[in-house]
């Protein structure tokens, strides 16, 4: 489907959908004066309904302590990337001396609003569930599933963690045997590279077999200088238009070109396209032949490896490589409007529910820009 097309769509159906129930509280108070950031926020929570999502929760609950409500937290928790709060005790401070913001997370009144703690133990909870990979690949299913998509550009950002990083052991690397092998002797096995062995794996086992503790790492700059951190990577494939298709938080060490048959094959198996668009550092055989053999056509920077000349894209695929800044500007947003430059929580599962929650934002975000619906 051509982009008019998909714009006609999808503004339909955010006027037939969405639309109706947009600002229905709002409709309701109409007394009530909302700033545009929180029109921003209600419009974002509507189109996610992370609540629809949270399967712990009060109503099905029949033994123990009564749990407060798990569906409002979520929304608050999404509340707190979007409203740019730094923290959960931010989020909190607010929640007390903003109705409006109350009103929209859905807490009745302050005395509803939990402690510290119980937030804390709820995200956790959503951690553990993997509530934000649940919603976003829904949202992927609905918005994007039905459609044709040109191209799907992949790469990775740095993600800074409070957290020690993991001791790696140091490879004890074994003396070789001098001379040559004896007759009849067989040569000793070699190792089978990483990339060969995730050609034969599905995406789950390429996922589960990749390194996700907090260590440090180091990459090179835009002008050549290597910026070191420590904490993790996050690893999405974004469409032209802006909308994440597939993410993934693996330890910061992990080359980027590890993670690209992940994100190659568990984008395929949500969406259809044609282009995968990638920089210099995935130029591997085995992503290449990956990529035709899910049907689409590999448009990767040359990599110039030992100042060997590589054979230069043709003139078409320069042109078709200028969409990969999707995935440039789908980072910049993720670090500089939702919270994926301050990470304060600790551990892969937590940080990678926060970065979900911020892609899943964006997505719905997305979703509004682009079909132009005004908030007001």
């Amino acid at each position: 489907m051509g982009l008019n097309s998909f714009g006609t769509a999808l503004h339909s159906w955010i006027k037939g959908v969405i639309q109706p129930t947009l600002f229905t509280h709002m409709e309701e108070c109409s007394r009530t004066i909302y700033t545009e950031q929180e029109k921003k926020l209600i419009a974002i929570l509507e189109v996610v309904g992370v609540e629809q999502y949270v399967t712990h929760r009060r109503d099905n609950q029949w033994l123990g302590r009564p749990l407060k409500e798990r569906e409002a937290m979520a929304r608050a928790f999404l509340a707190k990337l979007i409203m740019k709060f730094r923290d959960t005790k931010q989020l909190r401070l607010n929640l007390f001396s903003n109705q409006n913001l109350r009103m929209i997370c859905g807490f009745d009144s302050s005395d509803s609003v939990p402690s510290e703690s119980s937030f804390s133990r709820a995200f956790k909870e959503f951690a553990t569930a993997n509530l934000g990979e649940v919603v976003h690949k829904a949202m992927v299913a609905k918005h994007l599933g039905s459609q044709l998509l040109g191209h799907v550009s992949h790469d990775s950002t740095a993600i800074e963690a409070r957290e020690k990083p993991v001791k790696r052991p140091k490879k004890v690397k074994l003396p070789k045997k001098r001379g040559r092998r004896k007759k009849g002797e067989e040569a000793p096995p070699v190792e089978p590279k990483r990339l060969d062995v995730q050609r034969n794996q599905t995406p789950e086992e390429i996922f589960a077999a990749l390194p996700k503790e907090c260590d440090r790492s180091g990459k090179k700059g835009s002008k050549g200088d290597t910026e070191y951190w420590r904490g993790y990577k996050f690893h999405c494939a974004v469409n032209d238009n802006g909308f994440p298709v597939v993410g993934a938080t693996t330890s910061a060490s992990l080359h980027d070109s590890q993670a690209m048959i992940y994100t190659m094959k568990e984008a395929s198996s949500r969406v259809s396209y044609l282009y995968d668009l990638a920089d210099a550092a995935y130029d591997a055989h085995q992503i290449k032949e990956q990529s035709r053999e899910l049907g689409h056509v590999p448009v990767i920077d040359p990599n110039h490896r030992g100042g060997k000349d590589a054979v230069p894209m043709a003139p078409h695929e320069k042109e078709r490589y200028k969409e990969r800044t999707a995935v440039e500007r789908f980072f910049s947003r993720l670090k500089d409007e939702f919270g994926g430059d301050h990470i304060m929580v600790k551990g892969h599962a937590k940080i990678s529910l926060h970065l979900m929650f911020g892609a899943i934002a964006i997505f719905a975000d997305q979703l509004i820009r682009f079909a132009k619906i005004d908030p007001a």
